[in-house]
């Protein structure tokens, strides 16, 4: 959009900037800095248009922008121009992610670049690296607690390194995802550092207070997010002299995005590692950018305009880079991080979709589908050109985060029905075979969350244990059924490291001071590559599992309805144990795949009939493509066996 004033602000600052003679490829710089310029120059003005220094700052800000794509590899600029001639690539089906901690899986980042055919075998595509960037030796939080953002930690390599590992990756048709803490530091930073010793610029770079005036305010209205590692949300550093708010631990401070350094610092380090080779950024945290009084400081308006802004700019300088909100808050505030009043999104093109990750649990759990459907049908509808981040286990905790009025009407009291699950995913149920471990438990609510491997919670540890084969069915049914689903939901399905051969807890991280208080770290083990070997050893569980998973993973590729394209409708049966959906072809609307998931452990019958339309057009010769075999019909009924999935097409030839 054309506007006088920022237009002409633009002339100066470029003006300023100079000419680039004989770089004819700057004319997408500047077409994309031209067009995005208005929007940039009004979410900068909204956010800090009084300050005095606002021009100084607009000019820093363009600076960054330019001096980042005269860096930006010729590869990758071909890779933007392609990625914008195609600008829906990343809704193909075709897209299979994992995530991953480097050193744990492959030791350093040579190892892991080494270890992709295994990936590939399984048919990853994607590939999300935990954070590797520099951070202290023991305070780091699982590598979120940055030291250095523009240096990889030397324990996985060199930047070198990371750039070869890329370079791979795309002659693998591989995507590289990447964090970016945008919300903190280590205490540890050089800005951090600087600002302990009293330099009132880099003090400006945090939230820092002489007295507890202040903090008490916020203190409040503000949540704990830690509240048995790291009660309270301000810590006093005394060697600053100064309390300084720390939401997450005491040793990370929160940036102060109120200051516009902060904000083009942070844009300047995620064009970094754009241009080092991250086709996807994930960025950590964003639902806590903006802090405020009187609030939860959490999804605020301004958090919102940040993204947007940071987005605008990557979209100038590295336009084919996708951003992941990290934003695990409640289903009515999720979609806001594709961006509100908008058609495409305007803010991060990927969602972590954790409500249904929860519902599913719940389902495992109550052998039903009853919250699973409710909750689905009340998910906030996504944009255009966006798509969720679907999952079953991930680096984190499951937290239950459920909406109460889906609780009231599945039939359940809420604080009863969350009670349940805990005691339920931690073992303390009478008949559970779960192996979870509670965690982040509030003594003043009651509230908890879960850790534990998905293999361990679903039953594989206790089931091993015991020597139940029946009980090892069960578990093994239970992985598949819950992959099959975030393959076919309508999303990027993501794997977590270890799910595909059934890796179990383990309680290594006891032995390690600085982990023996976060019992997340019970799932972060080391990849145990002879238990991998053990996927070519038919009947092994670690076979069964890997197996089942490589043919889903593989079908789902082939299977043009499993596009994200908004083109999923989910349906009701009289059943509440099944969830079931209707997956249509949007360029073929003949072509559709009816899935279904059978959460009980006892065979349930789908009746075709009450299916409407979409039941019609289903009864006659079926073939569930999971397994290639044609289905028999009892009527106008299916039976489904207990604990399994059906993607159901028409029978062929």
């Amino acid at each position: 959009m054309y506007e006088q004033a920022s237009h002409s602000l633009l002339n100066d600052i470029l003006a300023d900037l100079g000419p680039e003679p004989g770089q004819p490829q700057w004319r997408h710089f500047y077409t994309r800095l031209g067009a995005n310029f208005y929007a940039i120059h009004s979410l900068f003005g909204l956010l800090y248009g009084p300050r005095p220094d606002f021009k100084a700052q607009m000019g820093r800000l363009v600076e960054t922008l330019a001096k980042r794509y005269r860096e930006r590899p010729d590869e990758l600029r071909d890779s933007d121009l392609a990625r914008e001639k195609d600008h829906n690539w990343f809704l193909s089906q075709k897209w299979v992610g994992m995530a991953l901690y480097c050193d744990r899986f492959a030791d350093d980042l040579q190892g892991l670049r080494a270890h992709l055919p295994y990936l590939q075998e399984l048919g990853i595509n994607l590939l999300h690296i935990m954070p590797i960037l520099d951070c202290p030796p023991d305070n780091n939080d699982g590598g979120y607690a940055v030291r250095d953002f523009k240096e990889i930690d030397p324990r996985y390599g060199s930047l070198d390194d990371l750039e070869a590992l890329a370079a791979t990756l795309r002659r693998r048709d591989m995507l590289l995802v990447l964090d970016v803490v945008v919300n903190h530091t280590s205490d540890e930073h050089e800005w951090a550092r600087r600002a302990r010793a009293g330099d009132p610029a880099y003090q400006d770079y945090y939230f820092v207070f002489d007295d507890r005036g202040t903090p008490d305010i916020y203190e409040e209205t503000l949540p704990e997010i830690f509240p048995e590692t790291a009660p309270g949300n301000f810590t006093w550093d005394a060697a600053m002299g100064k309390w300084v708010m720390t939401v997450f631990n005491h040793y990370q401070w929160d940036l102060n995005y109120r200051n516009p350094a902060v904000l083009i610092e942070m844009i300047d380090i995620i064009l970094f590692w754009a241009n080092r080779g991250a086709d996807i950024l994930r960025l950590d945290a964003v639902a806590f950018l903006w802090k405020k009084i009187g609030g939860v400081c959490q999804n605020e308006r301004e958090a919102h305009l940040l993204l947007q802004l940071m987005k605008d700019c990557c979209q100038v300088t590295a336009p084919g880079v996708l951003f992941i909100a990290e934003a695990i808050v409640s289903p009515g505030e999720i979609s806001k991080y594709f961006g509100e009043d908008a058609i495409n999104a305007k803010e991060c093109e990927i969602a972590y979709n954790a409500t249904f990750m929860a519902l599913l649990w719940d389902a495992m759990a109550t052998k039903n589908a009853k919250l699973l459907n409710q909750g689905v049908a009340h998910l906030p509808a996504k944009l255009e050109r966006a798509t969720w981040l679907n999952y079953v286990r991930c680096h984190d905790d499951i937290g239950l985060g459920f909406d109460d009025g889906d609780i009231r009407r599945a039939g359940y009291d809420p604080a009863l029905h969350r009670r349940f699950l805990i005691d339920y995913f931690t073992g303390k149920f009478p008949g559970s075979p779960a192996r979870g471990l509670p965690f982040g438990e509030n003594p003043k609510t009651g509230d908890a969350r879960i850790s534990g491997s998905l293999a361990s919670l679903v039953g594989l540890e206790s089931a091993i244990e015991s020597g139940q084969e029946d009980a090892i069915d069960a578990a093994i049914k239970a992985i598949v059924l819950l992959h099959s689903m975030i393959l076919s939901f309508g999303g990027l399905p993501l794997l977590y490291y270890g799910d595909a051969i059934g890796m179990l807890n383990s309680l290594e991280y006891l032995a390690e001071p600085s982990k023996r208080a976060d019992n997340r770290w019970v799932h972060r083990s080391r990849f145990d590559w002879g238990k991998a070997e053990k996927r070519h050893e038919t009947g092994t569980v670690e076979q069964r599992i890997f197996g089942a998973l490589k043919k889903l993973i593989a079908l789902r590729k082939e299977i043009n309805v499993f596009a994200d394209f908004d083109n999923r409708q989910m349906l009701q049966t009289g059943n509440p144990n099944l969830l079931v959906f209707l997956r249509t072809d949007p360029r073929h609307s003949r072509n559709h795949v009816l899935v279904v998931g059978n959460f009980n452990d006892a065979p349930q019958e789908l009746p075709l009939n009450e299916l409407g339309p979409q039941g019609f057009c289903l009864q006659g010769p079926l073939k569930n493509l999971c397994s290639g075999e044609s289905v028999a019909l009892d009527g106008d009924r299916l039976t489904i066996p207990p604990l399994t999935a059906y993607w159901l097409a028409h029978a062929t030839g």
